[in-house]
């Protein structure tokens, strides 16, 4: 089993892995514009050249993230763990089920996007964080001014801005849980 310290690198890794290929992904394809584009049609495997990147690099945040969350957010947040394992097993499914797959898609980003809700709410009541309010808070009113259509944008904005909205809380338990003495 992992020790603690070495999981919570993992809490770090996570998130930093998943937006370097999606970033990779967006600046390797010219076609991406953010006024009309979700971010998984850079994961159109027939569709999108660098769907490897992307897709692979959803697997393997989802993988490092689950790591994290049986691995160390559970000694200090138990309820938190479970929800962002499912958060990571949704992450996975949106990659592995991609555009292709239609509605299957559709549902597996659903899926990510609604566990990021108990997730952060967990966090919030189990670590009494503001940050994890603030984050939800962040994530429901991109979603909210996206369906009333308060600005023009594709779909990739709120999408980017609600996982942007929940890393803050994810990033600071993982360096909290790094940087606790051992007793």
């Amino acid at each position: 089993m992992m020790n603690e310290k070495a999981s919570a690198q993992l809490g770090i890794l996570a998130p930093l892995v998943g937006h370097a290929s999606i970033l990779l992904s967006i600046l390797l394809s010219p076609w991406f514009r953010w006024e009309k584009n979700a971010l998984s049609d850079l994961g159109h495997s027939v569709n999108s050249s660098v769907a490897p990147i992307f897709n692979g690099g959803l697997l393997l945040t989802g993988f490092i993230l689950l790591l994290y969350s049986v691995g160390a957010l559970n000694r200090h947040a138990k309820w938190t763990s479970y929800f962002l394992a499912a958060c990571a097993f949704s992450l996975q499914l949106v990659a592995t089920f991609d555009e292709v797959y239609g509605r299957l898609h559709f549902l597996a980003s659903v899926l990510f996007f609604v566990s990021l809700v108990p997730a952060s709410l967990s966090y919030a009541l189990e670590k009494r964080s503001l940050l994890a309010v603030v984050g939800l808070v962040v994530a429901l009113a991109s979603w909210l001014l996206y369906w009333t259509r308060t600005y023009s944008a594709g779909i990739a904005v709120p999408e980017t801005l609600s996982t942007l909205a929940v890393l803050p809380w994810v990033l600071s338990s993982a360096v909290k849980t790094y940087r606790k003495k051992k007793a």
